[in-house]
């Protein structure tokens, strides 16, 4: 008997490939079961670019400065982790030039696959990073990372509570008198301009109004830094038609002159340290908006369908003269801003959920029943009885909030989601039905066509399942491979032959 001791390059090779292979689809089985959050996943028609921006002061140059800067392109929408990335390399960036960048990316290129729930330890130029992505399981408002003692993680140089989170209150800060009607504004995908002194101040800003409206994924486009050289420019700028449902982010002076025709602008002046709070002013007319040295405030002639909630603005004046931490008052916003968004979404929720056909009505031997049709005054009617009053204390005009929101692309893009979800959990079930039933046995009393033409349906079933990541329960797949192959067995061995060779089972 030999042992191989030292195996060959090839052969270990292999090895590692086929382990690889091996973790890739125990990843693949662990985000079906944990998804990420609906709001968290990329876009498929978009790059997010990460910025860390340098000038140096330089006399010998035209400017006066030296300028240059460091882009990260990722489709993933990691905010605060990616930026905390590039604060660990880009200095040293600079001063090393491309070989430490290409060390870099070697670090980067043996980070594990980003699998949502899992915690991750990234190394990234001898700094290990402890991150989580989150699952659409998590309690909303929770912290991602569970601050354990484990061993190893004495490793650990940068534990990231969040990957995606920006720093909501000082975003909010110099209008936060007014977050509830920017909340209204995004969730009704309404146009939306924010004006800044900053690239950076703009992009965070842009970000922060996004996020409000969380777990709501916002469907329409957001631009965080949008300059005159984009392709949407002249479509953006011009008159000749209503802006469309996106949010700008702007620096460039000539944009307070060309988008003034918008309905919906925030000027914002330097975002202030933690600590400190710009002067809040009232809500302006546009026309009062000629330049990008106008005060700071909200221009617009909105008018709020929500009356306006004083208790969390005195809980967060209260903060600022208490010096509470930066971080501690984006909680209080986020956790506002959440309650705000489930009081809206439950009622819409509950009404969708009851356009589910009830379990009884799946027939394995006929096609998934249809989902019955969205009715707006019908879902109306049921906001009396089981509308936000019951989990908000803020009243006002919802039933006007609705309907506006029913006729915007953050509705579409919801309900166009929901629909999905529930049309493939119909499939899931119809699958499962499939599975209990004696297939064998159902063969038996049908002719050799129609059992063929079964087996065919149930492969495609299969790759159905596969493709569109059903929420099928785990033995499910497997038993109906097995009711596939029990067929096929029984059938004569030249159709076996064939059906073999057709599809996987």
């Amino acid at each position: 008997m030999y042992y191989l001791i030292n195996p060959p390059f090839s052969v270990l090779r292999e090895f590692l490939l086929q382990m690889k292979e091996l973790r890739a689809i125990e990843d693949k089985k662990f985000a079906q079961r944990h998804p990420s959050p609906i709001f968290f996943r990329k876009d498929p028609a978009y790059f997010y670019g990460y910025v860390y921006f340098r000038q140096v002061r330089d006399k010998t140059l035209k400017r006066g400065y030296f300028q240059k800067s460091l882009v990260l392109i990722s489709k993933l929408p990691y905010i605060h982790f990616f930026h905390t990335v590039l604060k660990q390399i880009a200095p040293e960036y600079f001063e090393k030039n491309e070989p430490y960048l290409e060390a870099a990316c070697n670090d980067v290129d043996r980070w594990p696959a980003p699998v949502p729930g899992k915690t991750l330890h990234l190394p990234i130029m001898g700094v290990v990073m402890k991150v989580r992505i989150p699952t659409c399981h998590d309690k909303p408002g929770t912290t991602q990372i569970v601050q354990l003692t484990q061993q190893g993680d004495t490793l650990i140089s940068v534990i990231l509570p969040t990957v995606h989170e920006v720093d909501l209150f000082r975003c909010f800060c110099p209008v936060f008198l007014h977050s509830q009607m920017l909340w209204e504004l995004v969730l009704l995908g309404e146009p939306l301009v924010v004006m800044a002194p900053s690239p950076s101040e703009s992009s965070e800003t842009v970000l922060a109004l996004v996020n409000c409206i969380s777990p709501l994924k916002y469907f329409s486009d957001f631009r965080p830094y949008f300059t005159i050289h984009d392709s949407e420019f002249k479509e953006y700028t011009t008159r000749t038609q209503a802006p469309p449902s996106v949010i700008l982010g702007v620096t460039n002076p000539f944009f307070a002159k060309t988008l003034q025709h918008w309905p919906h602008i925030i000027r914002i002046g330097d975002l202030k340290p933690a600590g400190e709070i710009p002067k809040q002013v009232k809500v302006k007319k546009l026309k009062n908006l000629k330049t990008l040295d106008s005060k700071p405030g909200v221009y617009t002639s909105y008018k709020p369908y929500l009356n306006r909630d004083e208790e969390i603005i005195k809980q967060l004046q209260k903060g600022v003269q208490q010096k509470r931490p930066s971080e501690a008052q984006s909680v209080i916003l986020r956790r506002y801003f959440l309650e705000l968004t489930q009081s809206f979404i439950i009622p819409l929720e509950r009404y969708v959920a009851s356009l589910m056909p009830l379990q009884k009505s799946i027939s394995p031997w006929k096609s998934p029943p249809q989902l019955r049709q969205f009715l707006p005054e019908e879902f109306m009617k049921t906001l009396e009885k089981t509308g936000p009053q019951l989990t908000s204390r803020i009243k006002g005009d919802w039933i006007g909030l609705y309907r506006h929101f029913l006729k915007s692309p953050n509705f579409d893009g919801w309900f166009k989601t929901r629909r999905k979800e529930m049309t493939q959990k119909l499939e899931a079930l119809h699958l499962e039905a499939l599975c209990e039933e004696d297939l064998l046995l159902w063969t038996q009393k049908h002719t050799e066509v129609e059992t063929v033409d079964l087996v065919l349906k149930l492969k495609n079933k299969l790759l159905q399942a596969d493709r569109e990541r059903l929420p099928v329960k785990p033995d499910t797949m497997e038993k109906l491979r097995t009711h596939i192959d029990a067929i096929i067995l029984a059938l004569p061995e030249d159709l076996q032959g064939i059906l073999l060779k057709t599809g996987t089972t």
